[in-house]
């Protein structure tokens, strides 16, 4: 027989409903409460003492499970009385947002250009930041006289490196482009994205920016195959309604070359027509760069293309100045 008045005080003398749910887990607990127990012991007893135990039990549990809920009435203000527990939650609070963190911009577009190229075979690279002048320049095809090789346009490191193969921060990731075709064998899909550094700095350049470059070698490859491929990517990770043309241009790593221009508002917000920007750099991989890795550029022939990630996404948002990216101002960023 189980003594209900000392329960029945403790549940009275309660003052929080987690206090309440103690008493509550020390009677009715699956495993150690005193009625859950009392209640497998009834297997135990004799036949003819079960009826009469098993019914004063159950008149103590049910003596207890009414004074456990008035109790609980009682602290939670469900029977009309004044909340008296500091526990309570009241659902009608407009209580503000939790703010919660997420990628920048940049990672986040990232992440989807290597999920949209994914899907189109596109494997992803990556490299160094800093890179020598034979693979940033040399096997890209670059003159000796180059203009992009002036100190003006790049950022040289002191080192003790050759004179003629200086070190310095990677002006594009095309250096990625020959480390993957050294390794690899034709035919072949890659993209490659990261940092590069050049010495621009306004609304629409940066010291800093990123870039994701891809190439495709095989034996048919040709123009077509790299607009169809160009045009399915800009779609996916600006707008179906984005506006953009293609126009020769010249690039030592690509003949025939290409630019790629779409449609920003930039500044002129009120102007229907917007201006065009460049975004990217493409062709087909020059002969020499082929040669220059040990592929025959007789039999196996391809595109390559660079995408400025941070003129895309000045685009897709109509964003101003290219320089709000980086300079983790949340009032911009929150935005996003």
């Amino acid at each position: 027989m189980i003594d209900t008045k000392p329960y029945i005080e403790k549940i009275s003398a309660a003052k929080t409903v987690t206090e309440l749910g103690n008493i509550t887990q020390e009677l009715f607990g699956r495993k150690n409460g005193v009625i859950t127990l009392a209640m497998r012991e009834l297997k135990s007893l004799p036949d003819k003492d079960k009826k009469s135990h098993a019914k004063s039990l159950n008149t103590a549990k049910a003596e207890l499970n009414t004074a456990i809920d008035e109790k609980k009435a009682e602290l939670t203000g469900a029977s009309g009385d004044t909340l008296k527990n500091t526990d309570n939650i009241d659902v009608t609070l407009n209580l503000p947002q939790e703010e919660r963190g997420h990628l920048h911009l940049i990672p986040s577009f990232i992440e989807k250009v290597e999920e949209v190229f994914g899907r189109m075979g596109f494997d992803t690279a990556s490299g160094p930041e800093i890179e020598n002048e034979e693979l940033n320049f040399d096997l890209l095809n670059f003159p000796k006289d180059h203009a992009a090789r002036d100190a003006q346009d790049v950022f040289f490191i002191e080192s003790d490196a050759p004179e003629d193969n200086k070190l310095l921060l990677r002006a594009h990731t095309s250096p990625v482009q020959i480390r993957y075709m050294r390794e690899h064998k034709p035919p072949f899909r890659a993209i490659f994205p990261g940092k590069v550094y050049r010495k621009d700095a306004d609304a629409t350049h940066s010291p800093m920016f990123h870039q994701f470059e891809g190439l495709m070698i095989g034996k048919d490859i040709t123009l077509a195959n790299m607009k169809a491929v160009m045009t399915t990517a800009i779609r996916e990770l600006v707008s179906e309604d984005v506006e953009f043309r293609f126009r020769t241009a010249y690039f030592p790593f690509v003949e025939p070359g290409l630019e790629l221009d779409m449609r920003w508002r930039g500044e002129d917000e009120s102007s229907r027509e917007g201006k065009w920007m460049e975004v990217v750099g493409c062709g087909m991989t020059h002969p020499n760069v082929l040669r220059n890795v040990n592929i025959d550029p007789e039999i196996w022939q391809g595109f390559a293309f660079g995408f400025g990630v941070e003129r895309m996404l000045m685009i897709k948002h109509q964003i101003t100045d290219l320089r709000l990216f980086f300079q983790n101002d949340l009032r911009f960023l929150r935005q996003f």
